[in-house]
Order: C-alpha cells, then sequence, then structure tokens
C-alpha cells in the first residue's frame, strides 16, 4: 500500500510540471457526461508531417527550443496535437499568445511550418490512460457515434490532443479526441 501511495504522489509531483504550460484557451459552450462543445480562437501553431512519432515531436521540439533563424526559445505549450491532412498525419504544437504573424520566429528546418489555426467550434471527449491509437479511436468512436446520434455536423478529421509528458502515470493523463463541427452561433448547438 505504502509503495502505492509513493507513485501516486510521485505522478502527482510530476504531472504538476505539465500544468505550468500555458494551455490553448477555449470557452466551453455546451458539456454533457459524455463530451463538451469548445469554441476556439483563432491560434498559431507549428506542424510537421509525421514520418515517425519522435523524429517528427523532435523536430517542433527542436524548434521551440531555439532552432529557429531568430535562436529564441519558446516556452512549451499544451496539447500537442495530431491530425490528418490531405493524407497526411500532421503533427502540432501551438505557440504562446505573445506570438503573432509579425513576431513569430521562421523555423530553420524546412519541415517545420507555421500556420494559423481558424477559430471554430469543437466537439472534444476527454479521458485518461495511455496516449496509444488503440485507446484514442476507442474514444474518438464514442465521440463520433454521439455527434452522429445528435445530428451534429462533423467537419474535420479527428484530432488527437495529448497534455502530459511522457512519463505520466496513464491514470493522471489528461488525453482528447476531438472534431471541429458545424455550429456558427451557441443557438444552433
Amino acid at each position: 500500500m505504502k509503495k502505492i501511495i509513493t507513485i501516486a504522489v510521485l505522478g502527482l509531483i510530476l504531472t504538476s510540471n505539465s500544468m505550468a504550460y500555458e494551455e490553448v484557451n477555449y470557452e466551453v459552450i455546451k458539456k454533457n457526461k459524455i463530451y463538451e462543445i469548445r469554441k476556439y480562437s483563432d491560434r498559431l501553431a507549428i506542424e510537421t508531417v509525421i514520418s515517425n512519432q519522435g523524429s517528427s515531436f523532435r523536430k517542433l521540439f527542436n524548434y521551440i527550443s531555439g532552432n529557429n533563424e531568430s535562436n529564441e526559445e519558446i516556452k512549451m505549450t499544451t496539447p500537442v496535437t495530431q491530425i490528418e491532412k490531405k493524407g497526411n498525419m500532421t503533427m502540432q504544437f501551438y505557440l504562446p499568445t505573445k506570438f503573432n504573424k509579425d513576431n513569430t520566429p521562421r523555423p530553420s528546418n524546412s519541415d517545420v511550418k507555421i500556420l494559423n489555426i481558424k477559430g471554430g467550434y469543437y466537439a472534444v471527449i476527454v479521458y485518461s490512460g495511455r496516449a496509444s491509437d488503440k485507446n484514442f479511436i476507442k474514444h474518438k468512436s464514442i465521440l463520433e457515434n454521439e455527434l452522429r446520434k445528435e445530428g451534429i455536423s462533423i467537419l474535420s478529421s479527428p484530432i488527437k490532443a495529448t497534455y502530459n509528458k511522457p512519463f505520466t502515470l496513464p491514470t493522471l493523463r489528461r488525453n482528447e479526441a476531438m472534431f471541429e463541427i458545424n455550429a456558427k452561433t451557441k443557438g444552433e448547438i
């Protein structure tokens, strides 16, 4: 029992560091026991095509570590997202809110792109556990089925969002599956 408590406390300490990261701002528009609908504003991100998990993350991490034309270190934010675009899986890091199109350092690596992600409405299901494809597919399917039952139009490929460091205990992790949805005003949701 003492060992379990020690592991749990250690996990909380390790996880608390991830809570210090700036998180993308959103407003919760609707919430039920399965999912919530969020409204996001426009946000800047860096993106790369996923060739394999480690190298994609490393390319983005190198950019925020100063491997950019300004040699500027940029604080990590959450979440890290993955989405399929034009047949390719991409990984994205969001940039802190202090950045805009005029003051964002250009990437030194041509595989890293800066993009503006337009604001919109997103349906999101939050889950814990490992950030595995199996766990994501399970929760993405639950969310997709609920949205279809409620007649809510899905506009995007599924988005996988992860918030914690890899060594965070699975039960303490925050993961999300999300879709952009068609909802122009609060009244349509």
